[in-house]
């Protein structure tokens, strides 16, 4: 008998109605001979509701990292009850389990606890009895007793965590669509779904604006081998399988994708310092208070010098853009720099696929297609299986469908594509 792992969001477990879609889809994987295990979101909207009780609360400051976690946490213990008793009701035995309960172990980091170690002994016990295991995702416990929540995506994380320590057969998230596509379906509605993709293709995807996985479970994954599968929580279908590269891929398959998605984000926003001293460790100089003021960088482009002087440009999350910017402007005048200014109305475009490890002309093809559409390409980055460019954030849906296009990534049957939203 295989024993798989399935994690059902919030959208998938907002009501009764959709609870007992849910207890069905259980029930039928029990029926065709698997052990089961389930892994629930809060029901959709409850984490936020319980959010915004916690600031009420503390008088709109910051509410007790402990206390926060565990009232958050009160949104998986209500979904995996109810589930658990409309399972019984439909004649399967079951048996739900706190993160506590369960002992998923984590750090005592609230609201973004890493998992150290799961004791799998007690769901063992149940699967040898028959029985369903519904646990609730996003919550553990630290060593001192107390709940701790794992941050967004949380749910995702431990479906896949307890994949890898029960040594799971596959871990099927299921979301409201029916798959990973080639690109966002509401942007392109010819996207087609794939029924394969690698560790690597999905990790850049998730990392570059596809919300379909969460990366932090997409890397749990990859590190514990353990095989995900991406589902629909309302029609049937075979899904998308993510693997290592390989691995239960069809025959002469790898040769086939040169490209598996197109990923954007209008997340990014834009600085530059003109005229700065190209001397040793200027990058540092810049970049550094940037840094230390907790505020990532994606992209970076110095230009050759010229007279002693080079430009800098780079990248950061537009939340991020006012607060870049200020620490920019101050350095700026430490260093000498001419000009600092930035741009928040830019997006990125990005093509991933790991056919481009063994195929020439990739780069020069997606420029070609969004040239043809008169796009303006303000920056690159490239990876082994990955390109990059920044545009006008208004180009982003028309270089996706160029690029879509170009590189004829279209449905073949011609069906269009129709979502819900996203994964909880």
């Amino acid at each position: 008998m295989s024993l798989v792992v399935q994690k059902f969001g919030g959208s998938s477990v907002a009501n009764i109605e959709r609870i007992e879609n849910v207890a069905r889809k259980v029930i039928a994987s029990r029926e065709a001979g698997h052990d089961v295990v389930v892994v629930v979101s809060a029901m959709k909207g409850e984490t936020d509701r319980l959010n915004e009780l916690a600031y009420g609360a503390a008088q709109n400051t910051t509410p007790r990292p402990r206390e926060h976690d565990l009232l958050l946490s009160t949104g998986e213990t209500v979904t995996i009850a109810l589930l658990t008793m409309v399972l019984e009701r439909m004649g399967s035995p079951a048996r739900c389990l706190t993160g506590a309960q369960v002992r998923i172990l984590t750090d005592s980091a609230f609201s973004k606890a890493r998992i150290q170690d799961i004791d799998a002994e007690s769901i063992r016990g149940d699967l040898g009895a028959g029985r369903i295991v519904v646990v609730a995702g996003f919550q553990g416990v630290d060593e001192n007793g107390s709940i701790t929540t794992l941050g967004r995506g949380g749910s995702d994380t431990t479906a896949v965590a307890l994949a890898a320590a029960l040594e799971a057969d596959e871990c099927q998230i299921y979301t409201d669509v029916d798959g990973v596509y080639t690109t966002d379906p509401r942007v392109v509605p010819t996207a087609r779904r794939l029924e394969q993709v690698t560790f690597e293709e999905m990790l850049e995807l998730a990392s570059l604006g596809s919300k379909v996985l969460q990366i932090r479970a997409v890397e749990f994954a990859g590190k514990y081998q353990v095989p995900l599968r991406v589902l629909s929580s309302f029609q049937d279908g075979p899904g998308t399988l993510i693997t290592t590269e390989g691995q239960n891929m069809q025959q002469g398959s790898m040769e086939e994708p040169l490209i598996a998605g197109i990923a954007f984000t209008r997340d990014e926003a834009k600085l530059t310092m003109i005229g700065v001293p190209d001397t040793p460790g200027v990058a540092t100089q810049i970049l550094g208070p940037v840094a230390d003021a907790n505020i990532e960088v994606d992209m970076i482009v110095q230009n050759i010098s010229n007279d002693g002087l080079t430009d800098f440009t780079f990248t950061v999350n537009k939340t991020e853009y006012d607060r870049a910017l200020d620490i920019l402007s101050q350095q700026a005048k430490v260093l000498g720099a001419r000009e600092v200014f930035g741009d928040s109305s830019i997006g990125k475009l990005s093509l991933v696929g790991v056919g481009m490890r063994s195929h020439a002309g990739v780069a020069s093809r997606m420029f070609k297609a969004l040239a043809a559409e008169g796009i303006n390409i303000q920056m690159i980055s490239t990876s082994e299986i990955k390109i990059s460019v920044v545009t006008d954030e208004k180009y982003l849906e028309l270089g996706t469908r160029a690029l879509h296009k170009a590189f004829e990534l279209d449905d073949r049957s011609g069906k269009t594509v129709s979502v819900e939203g996203q994964s909880d």
